[in-house]
């Protein structure tokens, strides 16, 4: 009975740290008042001294103010100025800059090159980076963007890497697809072994002290790399034991990248989002790795604040779209968001962020430290997947032989299709196929090596044994890609394939040709479309065979029931409500809720009857007769972090925290209309200029006052 308990205890302690680091934000400045965001972590960025302050006085100032305190830093770039300018080892190191073609090197600031991380580097990391935090008490670090750009590789660091590697001189990559794709492969293990020697040295050197130590990678998702022409280790690195989590570092900037759909180039930021936050998502959950999903209520461009708003509200629907996960980073750079002017829209007048968009904003990201993880899942057919690879990122640069993919269309038009007509299609990562949850749930996987290519025959082997147990595989391409003759694993070796799908359909037992594309394999069936996927989106007369073949695949094939299309998609998680409803779908139709629901998206949080969400746009509500306890007095929804919660027989108060200059916004669950409202600072003055309203079809009083990071007490009485 005794070790029952100490183990309930045990976990009640694991399971109360955990709920403590679910939100979490990442900042280089100081504490200040302006920018007390209250979430779980404050991500202190960068282990020099800045401000007048040390590294370790910089932590310390958030740790005064109740912050679990963590750590990040570049891992392709940083403030290293000791190592490039020769300070650390008497050596000049920037000359170990990513170079392209003509000579010049990539920079990422002044004296912060992207770098080759050749062994000194990565030495430098470990002694002169790691070990100063984790011997200021730092347990959990971060090594942000692995980034390797595929325009790089010319620099006598990557050619003598190139040497070690290969065994061979090195070779230009711009000469030949096979110099290309080396190339590739050679950035993305560098980087992978750079981040698998910090790591290791890390959790050796924390233990030594005591101490459990956990990193995590803060990256891009893969959709977006392989887009941006950029080489990173990605999904390698979920399977490394030093390795605890990621965070998925997706927001307006990555999302507005322009994608073809119908013919047409144009930004389609929500439905980017959700790819880019499903391919973080696939990556992540085979190998149980903790994933904390990002957004950005601006972006690293200058725009107008109205351009921020509306894209902020597609990329956050985007990431609660997937119920499974609940860890979040809620902004990058509150001071960056806080403190520095942007345009107002429709101006050049450059303004702080206005009080709608500051009091919008923190109610969205309040709301997170609530956010449930749920069960439910996003409405639509939720068994239809696309494989994806790491060496997506591999054929991107240069053109050869004036082979294309604009816009990493390839890959969109295997998805964009059935995204627009409201399937949520999933991303399947390749790495994972050994993992036995990666295609539980999948009942059709299309996957093309138009874009990609296997990195080893044992992926061949999961998809012709999944096949034959049953799944539908849907292979699109014509294999017609200059990267299909490569040096690699199926053409040598004593393997002669002329393209890596012959050794997939050797595996499957079929061979097609323009009057075969359909195949029986065991319990499963293999569909042959012989387009490459590009052609889906970038020439819309394409599209509906495609979509008739996956229908055909679900329904008759897969025999999983009707392939439904629609314009919107949505979830139930807890109290929220979450919905998207495209535009350039099957529909034009609205998107209707039946209230009372408060809109979480107008800083006034009104309670409306009825909610309609029209295409293009999205909605985030609070459900309130799904209340779990309506006849306790709580906060629902408040544009401040509630703490010390104390209710009696005919009153309820709390203390709301939050940014110095901003406007709280709350709404309040009460059994009776109140009677009296004292909001007072935290040194006890009153104050008079409180906004209050009662709504009767909720049940709810609506508080508005300024907010403090001290604490603003509120006290109701009924």
């Amino acid at each position: 009975m005794k070790k029952a308990i100490l183990l309930f205890h045990s976990l009640f302690i694991a399971l109360t740290v955990a709920a403590q680091e679910k939100t979490a934000f990442q900042t280089s400045s100081k504490w200040i008042p302006e920018i007390d965001v209250r979430s779980d972590i404050a991500i202190v960025y960068g282990a020099d001294d800045r401000g007048g302050l040390t590294f370790e006085e910089r932590v310390k100032t958030w740790r005064d103010k109740g912050y679990k305190t963590h750590f990040m830093t570049g891992i392709a770039w940083g403030q290293y100025q000791d190592y490039f300018l020769g300070k650390w080892d008497g050596k000049n190191h920037l000359g170990e800059g990513q170079v392209q073609m003509n000579g010049d090197t990539i920079w990422h600031g002044r004296y912060i090159p992207y770098i080759v991380p050749v062994p000194s580097f990565v030495e430098y990391m470990k002694t002169a980076v790691i070990k100063k935090v984790i011997d200021a008490g730092i347990t959990s670090i971060y090594l942000e963007e692995p980034e390797f750009w595929a325009r790089a590789g010319y620099s006598t660091a990557f050619k003598d890497e190139w040497q070690k590697f290969y065994g061979f001189p090195w070779r230009p990559q711009d000469a030949s697809p096979e110099n290309t794709y080396l190339s590739s492969k050679l950035k993305y293990q560098l980087y992978y072994n750079a981040i698998k020697e910090v790591s290791t040295y890390g959790k050796e050197y924390g233990k030594s002290k005591g101490l459990d130590v956990k990193f995590y990678i803060p990256t891009h998702s893969l959709v977006n790399y392989s887009s941006w022409k950029i080489v990173s280790p990605e999904a390698s690195l979920a399977s490394l034991p030093s390795i605890d989590g990621y965070i998925a570092q997706v927001w307006t900037g990555t999302s507005r990248e322009p994608v073809y759909y119908n013919g047409k180039p144009a930004e389609r930021v929500f439905e980017n989002a959700f790819l880019e936050y499903g391919s973080m998502v696939s990556m992540t959950a085979p190998t149980n790795r903790k994933v904390f999903f990002l957004t950005d209520p601006i972006e690293d461009w200058p725009r107008d604040w109205g351009d921020y708003k509306q894209n902020y509200e597609a990329t956050f629907t985007a990431k609660l779209l997937y119920p499974m996960v609940a860890d979040y980073e809620v902004m990058p750079w509150p001071e960056r968001i806080y403190t520095r002017p942007y345009k107002l829209a429709n101006s050049d007048s450059a303004v702080l962020i206005p009080k709608y968009y500051s009091t919008q904003m923190q109610v969205m990201v309040n709301a997170l430290n609530s956010m449930p993880v749920s069960a439910n899942r996003v409405s639509g057919v939720n068994g239809i997947g696309v494989l994806m690879g790491n060496s997506l990122m591999f054929q991107r640069f240069p053109t050869h032989y004036g082979y294309d993919d604009p816009q990493f269309s390839n890959f969109y038009g295997q998805t964009m299709p059935l995204l627009k007509r409201g399937v949520p299609v999933q991303t399947v990562h390749m790495e994972n196929l050994a993992y036995p949850n990666t295609l539980k749930d999948i009942k059709v996987l299309v996957m093309s090596y138009s874009n990609m290519k296997p990195m080893s025959p044992e992926a061949h082997e999961h998809l012709a044994k999944w096949v034959k147990n049953g799944g539908v595989l849907v292979y699109c391409g014509r294999d017609d890609d200059p990267y299909q003759s490569v040096m690699e694993w199926w053409n040598t070796k004593g393997n002669n394939f002329k393209a890596p799908s012959e050794h997939l359909f050797k595996l499957l037992g079929i061979k097609p040709d323009s009057a075969h594309t359909k195949f029986s394999v065991g319990k499963g069936t293999v569909h042959i479309i012989k387009r490459n996927p590009k052609e889906f989106v970038m020439d819309s007369q394409y599209t509906p065979a495609y979509i008739g073949i996956i229908k055909q695949a679900y329904e008759n094939d897969a025999k999983a029931g009707e392939l439904q299309f629609k314009n919107s998609l949505t979830v139930e998680r807890g109290p929220y409500d979450i919905i998207s409803v495209m535009d350039e779908s099957v529909s034009r139709k609205p998107y209707v809720v039946k209230g009372p629901v408060i809109d979480l998206f107008d800083p006034q949080l009104p309670v409306l009857a009825q909610k309609t969400v029209n295409p293009g746009r999205q909605a985030f509500l609070y459900a309130v007769n799904r209340v779990d306890n309506k006849k306790k007095p709580q906060v629902l929804a408040s544009a401040s972090r509630i703490y010390d919660e104390k209710a009696t027989g005919n009153s309820y108060q709390f203390t709301a925290k939050s940014p110095l200059k901003t406007i709280n916004s709350a709404r309040v669950l009460l059994p009776a209309k109140p009677k009296n409202i004292s909001v007072t600072t935290a040194n006890g003055q009153k104050i008079t200029d409180v906004k209050t309203s009662w709504d009767v079809s909720s049940s709810t009083a609506y508080l508005s006052f300024d907010n403090s990071p001290d604490g603003i007490l509120v006290n109701i009485m009924w």
